[in-house]
């Protein structure tokens, strides 16, 4: 199954490099960082699920990078750009060997049946 992106061929050519320069700044930071390290969480102040993502790793003794944009009042439009390329709506975003895996209820459920510990061994 793939997911549904508006083709390029319907997106007017005057616009096309404005879309792809929009916040790509914190798009690639991101992609840095799941480039170099095997867990990721991205999320942001005054939201309890990434903190709750971070305290499940940490349980677990698990290593990861904690990138955090701005709050439910800040940084929304960079955090725009993050959830348009990844498809994926809400914080944190958790990524495990360069695999986004969902928020804090998905990685709990992943830790919970010993997929996670397996994934992690498989990208070691």
């Amino acid at each position: 199954m793939t997911r549904s992106i508006l083709d390029e061929a319907h997106i007017h050519p005057a616009i096309r490099q404005d879309i792809s320069d929009r916040h790509a700044d914190i798009v690639g930071e991101v992609q840095a960082a799941i480039a170099s390290n095997a867990v990721v969480v991205v999320g942001m102040t005054q939201n309890p699920f990434p903190r709750k993502a971070c305290k499940a790793l940490d349980a677990i003794g698990a290593t990861y990078k904690y990138l955090e944009y701005g709050s439910y009042l800040s940084q929304w439009k960079r955090r725009t750009a993050l959830k348009m390329w990844t498809g994926w709506s809400t914080l944190p975003m958790i990524f495990i060997n360069g695999t986004l895996i969902g928020g804090a209820s998905d990685l709990q459920r992943l830790i919970a049946s010993g997929e996670f510990a397996g994934m992690i061994a498989k990208g070691a």
